[in-house]
């Protein structure tokens, strides 16, 4: 590491801890790209992730914008483009995604959503990663399931959307340079300003997505953030209780980045979808080898009576996806398609196929090594 470098990431934790006013967006870039580069000490990216904390930057759309700009450069980025497909005729593609850190821990929702809304006809790029605040991550319960995803690299997105309609983009390839952010991040201990970055940089950038957050503060941030950086058509949501995903046990709160760049806020229940309310505890997570068994349930049409209410949480969640992507007219005919896909058992179909693929992958790259 130079002078020259050491000093930069100085000069930014100055302004950053010492400025009341003087630290900007394109200060919070330029650390973040000190960081990302490995320019920057373990003492200080500690420090950068403290006093992003204790300013409250999470609540600065335009600070957000700008350290997942600056995180999506340094991503690796997938070519939509396949030997017989350019990217116009790849056509629209999407995902749902949640911060996670609301504490409710409740079932794999986005995940599973992100599979019905792929058998019914999207094409889904999940971006995602093992748990950090909950007891089984989106990566996880696909793992469980037969997906080698550590295999699938950005050469292999397009082809995998373009022949199962759905991908996984795990965060640890897709963003590499996030590994000098990782240790002091787990050392500190506390949530930072990172934990709402995730959803912003799906190396990607899809063309539609359902984003939820984990406080209501949060949401209009978030939007503010999204148009920043361009993207429209997207929906941020929390649930009342300060959920972040659509809330099967009641209101939901939705800000919807219009194709003009507009933020509309308005509010939506599960009634709007034709489906009932049910407690929020009744669509609890649990351990890994339960949400697996509760995935292969849903996908093989095999219900318990207590998986009826994660039934209708992921009904509502594709429902809506299905519905801001033009899929479906309204939110209620958008959980009526999700509802046929999933009894169809094509959902199931898709996850074995898209898990054979991965499996394929890395049994080629094996043979190649």
């Amino acid at each position: 590491m130079t002078v020259s470098e050491m000093n930069r990431i100085k000069d930014i934790l100055k302004y950053l801890i010492l400025e009341t006013e003087g630290f900007t967006p394109e200060h919070a870039a330029e650390g973040l790209r000190s960081i990302l580069r490995g320019e920057a000490s373990s003492a200080q990216v500690g420090g950068f992730l403290t006093a992003l904390k204790l300013r409250g930057v999470e609540y600065d759309s335009k600070i957000i914008a700008s350290l997942a700009a600056e995180s999506y450069k340094h991503a690796l980025k997938p070519t939509l483009e396949t030997k017989e497909k350019s990217r116009e005729q790849f056509g629209m593609v999407v995902d749902i995604v949640g911060t996670g850190g609301d504490g409710w821990n409740t079932f794999n929702i986005s995940t599973t959503s992100s599979l019905v809304a792929a058998a019914a006809g999207l094409q889904v790029a999940k971006h995602g990663s093992r748990a950090s605040s909950s007891n089984c991550g989106s990566a996880d319960l696909l793992e469980s399931l037969g997906c080698d995803l550590g295999t699938v690299s950005p050469s292999d997105v397009a082809e995998l959307l373009s022949k199962h309609r759905f991908c996984f983009l795990f965060s640890s390839t897709f963003h590499p340079s996030m590994r000098y952010l990782v240790k002091s991040r787990r050392e500190l201990g506390f949530p930072t300003p990172f934990n709402v970055l995730g959803p912003l940089t799906n190396p990607v950038m899809p063309d539609r997505a359902v984003i939820g957050v984990y406080s209501k503060s949060l949401g209009p941030v978030m939007a503010e953030a999204l148009k920043i950086l361009g993207r429209r058509n997207y929906a941020v949501v929390c649930g009342d209780e300060n959920l972040d995903e659509i809330s099967i046990a009641g209101p939901t709160h939705v800000w919807h980045i219009q194709e003009n760049g507009d933020i509309t806020n308005y509010t939506i229940h599960p009634s709007d979808f034709g489906v009932p309310a049910h407690p929020l505890s009744d669509a609890a997570g649990s351990s890994l080898a339960e949400n697996k068994g509760t995935l292969e349930r849903l996908l093989t049409n095999n219900l318990e009576a207590k998986d009826e209410s994660i039934r209708d949480f992921v009904l509502v969640n594709t429902g809506f996806l299905l519905y801001i992507s033009g899929m479906a007219s309204s939110m209620k005919e958008g959980a009526a398609i999700a509802r046929n896909t999933l009894e169809s058992g094509k959902v199931y179909t898709l996850l074995k196929n898209f898990a054979k693929a991965t499996q394929e992958l890395r049994a080629l790259e094996q043979n190649t090594s």
